[in-house]
């Protein structure tokens, strides 16, 4: 999804090498021979991820326009901290912008996803 494309609203967050990393303001120069993976990228054999699936089931993606962001956001925090605190889930996502409403519908997401971590 095209957002602001200044680094401002953190729709755009991919995973370069497992970190969040905003597509609009980097250069694909930058990332040859990385590992890039977009909100595509989580879903496996045509199955949605657990975070995704708890977006869905928790209403997190809302209008849809920074689910992706929100979501690969909240998956990097997850491969680094599987059970993380309110605060942190808040922290991880501070980059992202919710045009539409508040984040707790977002933040509720990603700590029911948290709760199937083993």
């Amino acid at each position: 999804k095209q957002g602001c494309d200044g680094g401002e609203c953190g729709a755009c967050t991919v995973l370069v090498d497992g970190e969040p990393r905003l597509a609009c303001i980097t250069l694909a120069a930058s990332v040859e021979s990385r590992k890039v993976e977009t909100i595509e990228a989580l879903a496996q054999q045509g199955r949605l991820s657990a975070l995704q699936r708890a977006f869905h089931e928790k209403l997190g993606a809302q209008c849809g326009f920074c689910t992706p962001g929100m979501v690969m956001a909240a998956e990097a925090l997850l491969r680094r901290e599987p059970h993380p605190t309110e605060a942190q889930i808040r922290e991880a996502l501070s980059g992202n912008l919710c045009r539409c409403t508040g984040y707790v519908k977002i933040v509720e997401s990603v700590q029911t996803a948290a709760e199937a971590n083993p």
